[in-house]
C-alpha cells in the first residue's frame, strides 16, 4: 500500500473519530416539576379516611384477594390468572413488544456481508467495440464486507430507548389487564354468593308470607276472616314470587361471566361456585396507603408514563435526520475468469468512509415538531391518568363510606321490622288487631330484608371497587403469569422529560 494511500486512510479515521465525539440530540427525559405526578398533594394522604373500616396508613399487599380468608376465591383467582384468554393476548403483545426492542438494539453497530456466485456468460462483443462473436466464458465473483454504522447524533439510542419505553408500557398494560382481571373475577364470585343469599331472603319472605295466607284461609273457614284478606294475601304471595326470577338471573349472569373469566365455556364451573351463599367478608380494615403509593403501584399511570417516555426519545430519533449518517467499511473480494479466480489479477478490496446526508427540508423540520406535539400530548395523558387515579381513589373511599353507614342504618331498621311483624302477626292471629296491621308489618319486613340484603352486596361491590382502583395484584409476588414480563416492575421514575423546555437541545461536535 503506497504512502499516499495510507495518509487518506488515516484522515478518514480521524475525520470518522472526530465526528464519533458527537453528543446525542433531542431533549433527555426528565419529568417537569409542575407535574401532577409531583405535586405534593398527589403524594400526601388521602382525605375523608375517617371510616374506621379503612387504614389509611397500611400497605396493600400484592395478594390483597387473601384478605378475605376465602380458599374458594383463591382458587378463582389463581385459576384465572393461568388461563384467561385476555391475559394470554396481553402476553402475546408483550413478547412482540419485547421482540421489537430487541430489533432495535441491534440497528447500527458492524454489519457483514458475504457474496459468491459463479457463471457462464456471452459477452456482448461491440461492447468491446469488436467485430466477431466472443466465446463463452466462465466467471465467478465472491466478496465479503463489513461496515460499521456510527450512532454520531444518538438516533439509533434514542430509538432504542423509545422502543424500550413502548415495552415498559406494553408491561404496563398487561398489569393493568391482570388488576382489572383479579378484581372482575372477584365481583363475580361476590354476585353469585350475594345472588344466592337474597334469593334465600326473598324464599324465606314467601315462605312466610305463604303461611300467612293458610292462616287467612283457616281463619276464613273459621268465620274470623274476609274474602278480601285472603286478596290482600294472594296478591302480596304473588308480589314475591315475582321477585324471584331477576334474581335467579342475575345469579346466572354471574355464573356466565365468571367462567369466562376462567377460560371456560358457560356452566363449567369449579364445583360449590355456584351454591356459594354467603359472600366473602373482610376481616381487617381495608388497607389503602396513601397518595405516593397509589401513583406508584397503578399500572394505568405507569403505562402513561412510560407512553411519555418513548414520546420523548421520538423527538431525538427526527432531530437526528437533521445530520448525515456515516458508515465505515471495507471490503475484500475476487472477480474475473473461473480459471484465474483468486489470482492476484482477480482481487479487489476497499476500505473508507460512507456519508450519507439528505438535506433538512421544512417537512424534516414539521416531523420534530409533531413529535414535541405528541410529547406534550403524552404528558397531558401523563397528568390526566394521575389525576384520574386519585379522583376514582377518593370516590371510591366516599362510597364505600356512606354504602357502611347505610348498611349499619338497615341492619337497625330490618331487626326492628322484624320485631314487629312477629308482634302483629301474633296479634293477628289472636284477633286482636285486623289483617292489613300483620300485612303492612310483613310488607315492612319483606321490603327491609331486600334492601338490607342489596346492601349487604352494595359494601361488598365497594370493596372490591377499592381495591381496583388502588391497583394492586399485579406484580410478581400476586400470582403465576405465562411468561416473566420485561420491566413489568418498573416503578415511575422521578425524572423525566421537562415539558417546560420547548428546545430540542442539538448537541454539537
Amino acid at each position: 500500500m503506497n504512502r499516499p494511500t495510507l495518509h487518506r486512510i488515516a484522515f478518514a479515521l480521524a475525520l470518522t473519530s472526530s465526528l464519533a465525539a458527537c453528543r446525542t440530540v433531542g431533549p433527555d427525559y426528565a419529568v417537569p416539576a409542575g407535574s401532577a405526578f409531583q405535586r405534593p398533594e398527589a403524594n400526601a394522604a388521602f382525605i375523608d379516611t375517617a371510616n374506621p373500616q379503612v387504614a389509611p396508613g397500611a400497605e396493600l399487599p400484592a395478594r390483597w384477594w387473601e384478605l378475605y380468608q376465602d380458599a374458594t376465591l383463591n382458587g378463582l383467582v389463581e385459576q384465572a390468572l393461568r388461563d384467561n384468554v385476555e391475559l394470554k393476548v396481553a402476553d402475546a403483545n408483550l413478547r412482540r413488544a419485547a421482540a421489537v426492542y430487541e430489533q432495535a438494539l441491534d440497528a447500527g453497530g458492524f454489519e457483514y456481508e458475504a457474496e459468491a456466485g459463479v457463471s457462464r456468460a456471452q459477452l456482448s462483443a461491440e461492447s468491446f467495440l469488436l467485430e466477431h462473436e466472443l466465446p463463452p466464458i466462465n466467471l465467478a465473483d465472491g466478496k465479503f464486507a463489513v461496515s460499521y454504522q456510527f450512532d454520531l447524533f444518538g438516533k439509533l439510542k434514542r430509538a432504542s430507548e423509545a422502543a424500550r419505553a413502548d415495552e415498559q408500557s406494553v408491561a404496563a398494560a398487561m398489569d393493568l389487564a391482570r388488576v382489572s382481571l383479579v378484581a372482575q373475577v372477584a365481583g363475580s364470585y361476590v354476585e353469585i354468593c350475594h345472588a344466592n343469599h337474597e334469593l334465600h331472603v326473598a324464599e324465606h319472605s314467601l315462605q312466610l308470607q305463604q303461611r300467612s295466607r293458610e292462616v287467612t284461609q283457616r281463619l276464613i273457614s273459621a268465620g274470623r276472616g274476609t274474602p278480601p284478606e285472603l286478596a290482600r294475601a294472594n296478591a302480596q304471595v304473588a308480589m314475591l314470587e315475582a321477585a324471584l326470577p331477576p334474581l335467579q338471573a342475575q345469579r346466572q349472569a354471574s355464573e356466565y361471566q365468571l367462567a369466562a373469566l376462567l377460560g371456560r365455556t358457560p356452566g363449567q364451573l369449579p364445583e360449590g361456585v355456584d351454591a356459594c351463599d354467603h359472600a366473602p367478608t373482610l376481616a381487617q380494615p381495608l388497607p389503602v396507603g396513601d397518595g405516593r403509593a397509589l401513583l406508584q403501584r397503578r399500572p394505568d399511570i405507569r403505562q402513561a408514563e412510560r407512553k411519555l417516555a418513548a414520546a420523548t426519545a421520538r423527538i431525538g430519533v427526527a432531530t437526528a435526520e437533521l445530520y448525515p449518517d456515516i458508515r465505515l467499511g471495507a471490503s475484500l473480494g475476487a472477480a474475473g475468469l473461473l480459471a484465474d479466480f483468486g489470482e492476484p489479477l482477480t482481487q479487489q478490496w476497499s476500505f473508507g468512509p460512507l456519508i450519507s446526508w439528505t438535506l433538512p427540508s421544512s417537512g424534516t423540520h414539521a416531523r420534530i415538531h409533531a413529535t414535541e406535539a405528541g410529547a406534550d400530548a403524552a404528558l397531558a395523558e401523563f397528568d390526566h391518568s394521575v389525576l384520574q387515579a386519585l379522583r376514582e381513589t377518593q370516590t371510591a373511599l366516599s362510597r364505600y363510606a356512606h354504602d357502611l353507614q347505610r348498611l349499619q342504618s338497615l341492619q337497625q331498621a330490618q331487626a326492628q321490622a322484624a320485631l314487629a311483624a312477629e308482634q302483629n302477626r301474633r296479634l293477628y292471629q289472636g284477633g286482636r288487631t285486623p289483617y292489613l296491621s300483620s300485612l303492612d308489618a310483613d310488607r315492612t319486613l319483606v321490603s327491609a330484608d331486600a334492601t338490607l340484603a342489596q346492601q349487604q352486596a352494595q359494601v361488598s361491590r365497594d370493596q372490591i371497587q377499592l381495591f381496583l382502583v388502588l391497583g394492586g395484584g399485579w406484580n410478581a409476588d400476586a400470582a403465576p403469569t405465562t411468561s416473566t414480563p420485561t420491566g413489568a416492575q418498573t416503578v415511575v421514575p422521578t425524572v423525566s422529560r421537562q415539558a417546560a423546555s420547548r428546545h430540542t437541545t442539538t448537541q454539537q461536535h
